[in-house]
């Protein structure tokens, strides 16, 4: 489906065409003749493809590139943030350090990315590995609102990016920015807020330029807000959401678009100019990134090629990632929107495999965002490396003694984070919503009682949102064991308990 938009000075017409999607050929076809084309994505975390390998897959965005390259040599691709953390293949250590995003900034180069702005992600890293990942993109980096502890640009990053284009005897200027949220906040970044960051570039950039583009990496809720102040915008491309967006706000109806999360879909843009009218067309379109498009060989090469050195640094911590776990009988979401949201399956599984590992527990508890996979694994074989997918970030189950008044403190917490990391997911707690009281294992939490709990060791840091009292200190909580087991290893040895060893 494409969706036709005609703006600049300002919306003169909205409508909607429909077709049938033909497949990515097809696609560029219909697209031959447009002045310029982007290619947006956003959100990625995995070099390979998901879903089984139904969906994804970096060397599948490669022929899809590749494509549109040669329909319209006027063809940029652009990436709406997060690409530098969390993924499972980050995880893995070679030579003293982890990957960090070094791997898909290799592929991203490989492929010919051409613009990024950060996402709120991309700050998971230490400063010494981020400051190396600016250095290793042969991709132009910008931001309006992101700097460094000194509120200077970080090396090599644009406040903005203008790229200039021919349309037929025309030259059109086209001026991007970007804005990040401030979820993510190390002690060597600063931000400004991305409201007044972008109505600074609007002023900056009306006069300079054709076409305006905002490049985010905000909730949806703030890329609305932007698009209401700032009509002068001709499009918003975002990303954060991990689920495919499309909504118009704002008094010229501004577009904002956003795809899914690992390349399971971008979307492609036609903008055509008309300086005569100074309109500016957009034709914009989700294309779905599946098996039925092939993978780019020399892409695919290079994904391998990074596949190999973080599965040798994972053989190296004790895990055999092609190595069979188990034979699930059921799927297993772990789709971001479910386990920051609900609970389910997958995460039922990961706080049982706690109280197996510690039976003398009352109950079990463990954050949500610990689960980094964003995808729904598929009945049958599960592997070592899939578990990693689940848990990247590995940790300690610790067993420790809590307070009744604290562990009530912190459960209620854990309903409040809904929608975030912080979601807290249990075993043998209920909620009785009707008494309005917390259940352990069937009966009330009794605030003057100890309570054993086993609980992933990121937890009583102090460093999950609104839980920063949760940590060693707080008299209400005593630790027994902080090293009961791999947080890892206990799911694989509960998933074979339960389904049986491979």
């Amino acid at each position: 489906m494409w969706k036709f938009f005609f703006r600049r000075e300002w919306l003169l017409a909205l409508l909607l065409a429909f077709f049938a999607c033909a497949g990515p050929a097809s696609m560029a076809r219909r697209e031959s003749g447009a002045a310029i084309t982007l290619l947006q994505i956003n959100d990625l975390y995995e070099l390979t493809p998901v879903s089984g390998g139904k969906e994804g897959g970096m060397a599948r965005l490669a022929t899809l590139r590749r494509q549109l390259q040669a329909e319209n040599p006027n063809t940029y691709m652009i990436l709406a943030g997060d690409l530098l953390s969390p993924s499972a293949l980050g995880t893995a250590v070679v030579d003293g350090e982890r990957l960090a995003g070094r791997q898909m900034v290799a592929v991203l180069n490989a492929i010919g990315l051409d613009y990024s702005t950060f996402g709120n992600h991309e700050f998971d890293l230490k400063e010494k590995a981020f400051l190396q990942r600016l250095s290793e993109s042969r991709f132009t980096w910008f931001s309006s609102n992101v700097f460094d502890r000194n509120g200077k640009p970080f090396p090599n990053v644009a406040e903005h990016a203008i790229f200039t284009t021919a349309a037929g005897s025309q030259r059109v200027r086209v001026g991007m920015f970007g804005v990040t949220m401030s979820k993510n906040k190390p002690d060597y970044v600063t931000f400004t807020d991305p409201l007044a960051a972008a109505r600074q570039q609007v002023l900056k950039l009306r006069g300079q330029v054709e076409i305006l583009i905002a490049v985010t990496h905000l909730p949806l809720e703030e890329d609305m807000a932007l698009a209401q102040a700032l009509p002068e915008i001709d499009l918003i491309l975002g990303g954060h959401e991990h689920e495919n967006v499309q909504v118009w706000r704002g008094p010229d109806f501004t577009p904002i678009l956003k795809a899914d999360a690992n390349v399971r879909s971008a979307y492609i843009h036609a903008l055509h100019y008309d300086p005569a009218a100074k309109q500016v067309q957009i034709q914009s379109r989700l294309q779905p990134i599946t098996d039925k498009i092939a993978e780019d060989p020399a892409a695919s090469a290079e994904v391998q090629k990074w596949v190999e050195l973080a599965f040798a640094a994972f053989r190296k911590m004790g895990f055999a990632p092609e190595k069979l776990a188990v034979n699930s009988p059921v799927e297993l979401d772990g789709r971001e929107s479910v386990v920051r949201n609900r609970p389910g399956l997958l995460m039922d599984l990961i706080a049982a495999s706690f109280l197996r590992a510690a039976p003398e527990a009352d109950l079990a508890v463990f954050n949500g965002g610990s689960i980094r996979i964003d995808d729904v694994l598929p009945a049958g074989a599960i592997t070592e490396y899939d578990i990693i997918r689940i848990l990247p970030f590995g940790g300690n189950l610790a067993l420790v003694e809590m307070t009744g008044e604290l562990l009530g403190k912190v459960l209620e917490q854990g309903r409040k984070n809904k929608g975030s990391g912080g979601y807290l997911h249990t075993a043998k707690v209920n909620w009785d919503e009707g008494r309005g009281r917390w259940l352990i294992n069937g009966s009330d939490l009794e605030a003057g009682r100890i309570y054993k709990v086993a609980i992933s060791d990121f937890l009583i840091t102090g460093n999950e949102q609104g839980l920063d009292y949760l940590n060693r200190s707080h008299p209400g909580l005593k630790v027994l064991n902080d090293n009961v087991a791999e947080i890892r290893r206990a799911l694989i040895l509960y998933l074979q308990k339960t389904y049986g060893v491979p």
